[in-house]
């Protein structure tokens, strides 16, 4: 009896927006939840109609009345909070994490408490799960070594981090001026109170 190859099929194009793995398939951890659906629901019409291709996709745009028909079939199908974190939850969750890391820092660390930061963010940054924004971080931080002698030393550099990767997609930076009253402390009109 042959082997079931349906698993291994994926159509010739992909949806803008999602990003293959370094083991050739989609990566959800890279990928959005609107564009790695998309792709799954490609991948299921194509399944169903019998076509498909069993060699790698190479991230090719799918015409738009392709696209139009899956972001519709997206948009009909409820979200869930409990499915795997796409690169948009994922991104959100790490950010907060790592700025309150920055807000409990202590303010003049000790030698081994700064050798613990970078280790923790070296390799945090060599096992972070989309691998597209891990090597993107570990660029950054080669070229803008990490600041750990202080709180405050951290956490504007953490600020300027996290702006450099707004700027990239696009999105508003923050005044890093105003970095632990977001993190640390709370606005000062008390709406965090």
């Amino acid at each position: 009896m042959a082997a079931d190859t349906r698993e291994h099929q994926q159509p010739n194009e992909l949806p803008k927006g999602v990003v293959i793995g370094k083991d050739g398939k989609p990566c959800r951890s890279c990928t959005s939840k609107r564009d790695f659906s998309s792709w799954a629901q490609m991948t299921k019409s194509s399944l169903k109609s019998g076509a498909g291709s069993t060699g790698a996709a190479t991230g090719a745009v799918v015409g738009a009345s392709t696209a139009a028909a899956a972001a519709s079939t997206f948009s009909q199908t409820p979200t869930t909070d409990d499915c795997p974190a796409d690169v948009e939850t994922l991104g959100r969750s790490t950010w907060t994490l790592l700025h309150s890391i920055a807000a409990t820092y202590p303010k003049t660390p000790s030698v081994s408490q700064q050798s613990d930061l970078k280790t923790f963010m070296g390799v945090f940054s060599r096992l972070y799960p989309c691998w597209v924004c891990a090597e993107d971080f570990q660029r950054y931080m080669e070229k803008d070594h990490i600041q750990v002698g202080s709180r405050d030393e951290f956490g504007k550099w953490l600020c300027e981090a996290h702006n450099a990767v707004n700027v990239k997609l696009g999105k508003n930076t923050f005044d890093c001026s105003k970095w632990e009253e977001r993190w640390r402390t709370g606005w000062k009109d008390g709406r965090c109170d």
